[in-house]
């Protein structure tokens, strides 16, 4: 039980570490002249994001878990190897919000020269593999049909405003 708590532990100081990053990123690109779009959306985000790390707690509290299934350690472990690659390519340009460059060219670097929108698939993945790790089906259904219609509605937001700007 102790490692499971470690587990969920780590993606929390994760995903705050990120916030952090976000943020100074934001600031940056907002103070160079970016614009942000679907502003109105993102505390719909932050809702789902805490509460997807919330019910992880609450389940080990509640249900407690048999054992941890070890092999989907491993992909999520995978999974944070392509969020670095994400980060990496987009740089000072990765926040949580929608924010665009005038005139800047869309990041055609790595991942994104294979698909549009990687870091949306790998939190699709991310919200998925993460309960499964503790057996919580249930919360990996919920949440994955949440996020779904959350970014149904952020990558149209998103895809209308690089038109906008192009």
């Amino acid at each position: 039980m102790i490692a499971a708590w470690i587990i969920v532990a780590a993606v929390l100081a994760q995903r705050l570490g990120e916030l952090v990053y976000a943020r100074a990123n934001m600031r940056r690109l907002l103070a160079n002249g970016g614009q942000e779009f679907g502003a109105r959306h993102y505390p719909l985000f932050a809702l789902l994001h805490g509460a997807w790390l919330l019910a992880q707690a609450l389940w080990l509290i509640f249900v407690g878990i048999e054992n941890i299934l070890w092999p989907l350690v491993a992909v999520y472990g995978a999974l944070q190897i392509l969020r670095v690659w994400i980060l990496l390519s987009l740089g000072e340009r990765w926040t949580t919000r929608v924010i665009v460059m005038p005139d800047a060219p869309l990041v055609r670097a790595g991942p994104y020269r294979f698909i549009r929108h990687p870091n949306y698939w790998l939190v699709c993945g991310e919200i998925a593999v993460l309960p499964l790790i503790f057996g919580a089906w249930p919360l990996a259904l919920a949440f994955s049909l949440l996020n779904g219609a959350l970014l149904f509605h952020r990558i149209r937001v998103e895809n209308a405003a690089l038109e906008q700007l192009r």
